[in-house]
């Protein structure tokens, strides 16, 4: 099968973000924010290779792996709310396809157009959509049993700015790393579609 390897690509990088966003990296992000990134990479790789069909097909392996990580990690860890899956499986599937979408659009453009464009967008809306499910006040109705009042605590945007509810500056310190992976990637993106675009073609 010929997705096979970006099928199990995607998996792997579901479940180790799954595992890896339960410990933290500092006070804002966590160790799943450096691999999270990587399956943007991946949808892109196989959209410009396989087109867009496939790269759906991609999207929904990883998708249904994502839930299948909720269930299993949310039944033994309490950090792995009803929210946060929502959340999570909301963003993943909303801005994975809206990156298949803006990649198509893009694709004849200059070579890292689509993959970079596609990222810094999709990635945003990814970023947008799981902090504001996840820990807005505004909709505590989602999950009233979950208390998320210390992710809404007012304090100083990333400890220097404004001051803001404290899942904004995650938020932007997600949003910051995702933005940096995407212009590394790039160098990735262009190394193997050079060496596997003539084997597929």
């Amino acid at each position: 099968m010929r997705l096979l390897p970006a099928i199990l690509a995607m998996a792997a990088i579901v479940v180790a973000s799954n595992i890896l966003v339960l410990h933290p990296l500092g006070a804002y992000l966590t160790w799943g924010a450096l691999t999270y990134p990587l399956a943007f990479l991946v949808t892109d790789l196989t959209n410009r290779l396989f087109g867009v069909t496939a790269a759906r097909k991609v999207v929904l392996a990883g998708f249904v792996t994502g839930i299948v990580c909720s269930l299993v990690i949310g039944s033994f860890s309490p950090l792995v709310t009803l929210r946060v899956a929502i959340g999570s499986g909301l963003a993943f599937l909303v801005a994975q396809l809206l990156d298949v979408s803006l990649f198509n659009r893009l694709r004849s453009g200059a070579w890292w157009k689509a993959p970079f464009v596609s990222t810094l967008v999709s990635s945003s809306i990814d970023t947008a959509v799981f902090f504001t499910v996840a820990f807005s006040a505004m909709l505590t109705w989602i999950e009233p049993a979950n208390d998320v009042s210390w992710a809404g605590a007012a304090t100083p945007l990333l400890g220097l700015g404004p001051d803001l509810p404290f899942w904004v500056s995650m938020a932007v310190a997600d949003w910051g790393v995702k933005l940096l992976l995407a212009i590394v990637a790039l160098v990735p993106f262009r190394v193997l579609v050079g060496k596997l675009g003539t084997k597929v073609a």
